[in-house]
C-alpha cells in the first residue's frame, strides 16, 4: 500500500561564513542521537518479528485514489532570504500542505487500520532504509512511511547546516540531530507506530516533513496523481485510513477478495 512518501525538494553551496549566518546547531555533524522508543541507532537496529507466509492464493489488492473536493488553498511562498544558501535555490520555494494536482491529492498515508487477524500480524521483510534528504532547504520527500522496524536514511545534499527534529506523540522520545553542509547521512529506525510525526528543522524554520511508521506491511504514500495501492492482503474486511496532514484523517471500510481489486477512494475537503 504505497507508492509514495516520495514527494519535493533541490540545492547546494557552503562556507564556514554560512554556518554563523544560518543560526545552525553546534556539535559535530556527524553525531548520533541516543537510542530512543521513537528511533535507534543503525548500530543498535533492533531485529523485527517474524510472521508464517501468506498464502498467495488467498491474497488481494486494494486500489484508490485521493480527491479534495473544491478549491484548495493558494500555495503560500516561503521567503528563505535568512540563509544565503537556501536564498540561491533554484525556482521559488512554496509550503507544501497541500499538493494538488487535477483535484488529486498528493502526501497522504494511507493504512490498514484494523484488519483480518492474518493481515493485522503480518509482518513482512524489512527493506533498505527509507530516504529522506534536505535539497534546496527542504525536506525531500515531504511525506515517506516505513514498516515498523525499519529505518530512515536522513541525508543533507545542501551546503549549508541542517537539523533533523522529530516530535513524537506524547512518551516517545524525539530524535534531535545535526548535519554539517553535505555532511554524512544518519541512519535512525523506528520501532512504534505512528501517524504523520512531524519533522522540522531547528535552523530554518519553514522546513516540515512527516513520517509514518506502520504496524503491518500494508501502507502507502499518494503520488502527484493521488493514487495509492496495497497489495497482498489477506482476505477480507478492513478498515482502511487515509491521514492528511491538515485535513485529517478519513476511514473506510473496505472487503478484499481472493486475486482479486477493492476500490477505495477517499474524498477530503478543507475545513
Amino acid at each position: 500500500m504505497r507508492q509514495m512518501c516520495g514527494w519535493l525538494m533541490t540545492a547546494a553551496l557552503a562556507g564556514s561564513v554560512l554556518s554563523a549566518v544560518t543560526g545552525c546547531k553546534s556539535g559535530d555533524a556527524n553525531r548520533q542521537a541516543e537510542s530512543t522508543d521513537t528511533g535507534t541507532t543503525a548500530q543498535g537496529h533492533v531485529a523485527p518479528p517474524t510472521s508464517a507466509p501468506l498464502d498467495p492464493g488467498t491474497l488481494g489488492t486494494v486500489t484508490g485514489t485521493i480527491h479534495l473536493s473544491g478549491k484548495a488553498p493558494a500555495p503560500v511562498k516561503i521567503d528563505m532570504s535568512m540563509d544565503p544558501v537556501c536564498s540561491i535555490a533554484p525556482g521559488d520555494n512554496f509550503a507544501e500542505q497541500y499538493a494538488v494536482h487535477d483535484g488529486k491529492l498528493a502526501n497522504v498515508y494511507v493504512y490498514v487500520k484494523s484488519g483480518p487477524p492474518a493481515a493485522m500480524s503480518a509482518t513482512g521483510t524489512i527493506p533498505a532504509p527509507v530516504v529522506m534528504d534536505q535539497i534546496g532547504c527542504k525536506y525531500v520527500p515531504h511525506v515517506i512511511a516505513l514498516l515498523r522496524g525499519g529505518s530512515v536514511e536522513f541525508r543533507n545534499s545542501d551546503g549549508t547546516m541542517h537539523d533533523i527534529h522529530t516530535m513524537p506523540a506524547a512518551g516517545k522520545q524525539a530524535i534531535d540531530i545535526s548535519q554539517g553542509p553535505k555532511g554524512t547521512p544518519q541512519i535512525k529506525q523506528f520501532n512504534q507506530p505512528e501517524e504523520m510525526m512531524p519533522v522540522r528543522c531547528n535552523n530554518h524554520p519553514w522546513m516540515n516533513a512527516f513520517i509514518n511508521v506502520s504496524a503491518t506491511p500494508f501502507f502507502a504514500v499518494t503520488g502527484g496523481d493521488g493514487h495509492f495501492s496495497i497489495a497482498g492482503l489477506p482476505a477480507g474486511t478492513y478498515t482502511l485510513a487515509a491521514v492528511h496532514e491538515k485535513m485529517g484523517e478519513q476511514t473506510m471500510t473496505v472487503t478484499v477478495e481472493p486475486k482479486a481489486t477493492a476500490k477505495a477512494d477517499f474524498s477530503f475537503s478543507v475545513k
